[in-house]
């Protein structure tokens, strides 16, 4: 079993019967997703919010029940992956270009948990970039102001074609270490959100209740002291 399905594995233990669940998207999640699955052929009994496509689709092949979450104001536990996360529960997400469903996702649940192989636990967030998910029309004016504070935004491509996400948006892979604004990330969330033609970035700061991670050492689990 490598590191993610180890840590997916794991945090499907926490889904309890009868909850209402978030899942996730990325290769991690996709563990998860597998796991709950297979607890679902045993008799657990949950219905789910996914964040993607790509995860609903997976999930459906495994008989796992899926919800609008339109219609389901408040999940008991929303499980996902990250991309990188420092010791002050400062994340990035959106590798997988689902970060805006996953932010509403995360918003509605009562407890949330992040999975990763332990690569991703890293001193600063910085190497992966930031992904920003941007307005196709007039994205190259969002762009211009992104350049203008120090960001180096990069339209995200796939098979030489621009990427599209399921909200029909565009990618921006930014690099974030020369702005105006330092280390303040939440300054840079602010900023971002309030430049015409931005929907959302792959900033999440100090939303996860746990993380749990794998590695040559077996599973971590470390608790936001700030939840």
């Amino acid at each position: 079993m490598n590191a993610k399905q180890m840590a997916g594995y794991a945090a499907a233990e926490y889904v309890k019967d009868g909850m209402l669940v978030g899942i996730g998207t990325g290769s991690t999640a996709h563990y998860l997703i597998e796991r709950l699955g297979q607890r679902v052929a045993e008799g657990l009994k949950i219905k789910c919010v996914s964040t993607s496509i790509e995860s609903s689709e997976y999930a459906e092949s495994l008989g796992i029940e899926l919800l609008d979450t339109n219609d389901v104001p408040v999940l008991d536990i929303c499980i996902d992956g990250v991309d990188e996360v420092d010791p002050k529960f400062n994340g990035i997400k959106g590798g997988g270009g689902a970060l805006f469903r996953e932010k509403i996702v995360a918003s509605t649940a009562k407890f949330n948990i992040w999975v990763c192989d332990d690569s991703k636990l890293v001193d600063k967030i910085y190497a992966f970039g930031l992904p920003v998910e941007v307005a196709p029309f007039g994205y190259k004016h969002a762009q211009k102001k992104l350049e203008e504070a120090g960001f180096v935004p990069k339209l995200r491509m796939r098979d030489g074609e621009i990427f599209v996400t399921n909200n029909h948006n565009y990618i921006f892979d930014t690099d974030y270490t020369n702005t105006k604004f330092g280390d303040d990330y939440q300054a840079m969330a602010d900023f971002l959100k309030g430049t015409l033609g931005i929907l959302e970035t792959g900033f999440f700061l100090n939303t996860t209740d746990l993380i749990i991670s794998a590695g040559e050492n077996g599973i971590t689990k470390i608790e936001n002291p700030n939840k």
